[in-house]
């Protein structure tokens, strides 16, 4: 399980948490828009309906391949009656349900996936689901634009592999200490620097003394295409045995011509 993420939904808090890759939401929290008390019994008297139990046993059926249908079909038939109690822990145990799952100790409560958390949330209050829905989609929002970011990131940090091995081939003698060769690295990656952001690393450092990391990991994802696209040129140019200063005035002509380009499209995008 990962790290509980919560949502504020008409002043309820309402945790989530993605398991084996679906997300999950936790009903014993949205529950609490009926009865703030005993929210658990709120669940219970919603899982006892036979509409619940056929709905949340064909979720199974369609993506649980562990499902017990032969003990779910005793179970659909009793739903409904005056006597019969369903809980979400007694469901699962009976069934092998994966689509609601019980989680003790801190977080703890009843999580169900994401399209049966919505449809208890319908029965809860219809008005209350569709203000669910609309938070849960912005996260999911908020989630893409942060994974958009790493992927960057991490593409940046791979090209750099690249960029480095090229200076290691063609810039670095092999009389050179380990010592030698790293000054050469951080001489190379600042070419970089000061081409994109007018500013070496140890500059933006002493400029920025309360920031952690460097000055990469406070790059727009613009700056990041544009620097990931750099360490590349910057690799060929080194193999064409351009001289830094070549090198530098080169990639500060390419950084203002990628990033002005980059920001049209950005402009474009925001006009449609």
């Amino acid at each position: 399980m990962s790290k509980l993420i919560e949502l504020k939904v008409q002043n309820i808090s309402i945790r989530t948490l993605r398991v084996n890759g679906e997300d999950f939401i936790c009903i014993t929290d949205i529950a609490k828009q009926k009865n703030q008390i005993e929210p658990k019994d709120v669940v219970k008297n919603w899982m006892r309906l036979k509409n619940t139990l056929e709905y949340i046993g064909l979720w199974e059926q369609l993506n649980n391949p562990l499902f017990k249908g032969v003990e779910f079909d005793p179970l659909l038939k009793e739903a409904g009656s005056n006597s019969f109690t369903m809980s979400p822990s007694r469901w699962t145990e009976l069934t092998g349900a994966a689509g609601i799952i019980t989680k003790n100790g801190a977080g703890g409560g009843t999580y169900a996936q994401r399209d049966i958390a919505f449809k208890f949330a319908s029965w809860v209050s219809v008005e209350f689901e569709l203000y669910l829905v609309k938070e849960f989609q912005r996260l999911k929002e908020e989630e893409q634009k942060l994974l958009g970011w790493s992927a960057k990131r991490e593409l940046t940090k791979l090209n750099y592999y690249i960029h480095t091995d090229a200076i290691k081939q063609h810039l670095i003698p092999k009389e050179l200490t380990s010592v030698h060769t790293s000054a050469i690295y951080a001489n190379e990656a600042d070419i970089l620097n000061v081409a994109l952001f007018g500013i070496t690393a140890k500059q933006w450092r002493d400029t920025n003394p309360e920031l952690k990391g460097n000055i990469r990991d406070y790059a727009s994802i613009n700056e990041l295409i544009c620097l990931a696209n750099m360490e590349n040129l910057n690799a060929v140019f080194i193999q064409e045995k351009l001289t830094q200063k070549e090198r530098l005035v080169k990639l500060n002509q390419i950084a203002i011509q990628q990033m002005k380009v980059l920001i049209e499209v950005e402009n474009r995008r925001l006009l449609k």
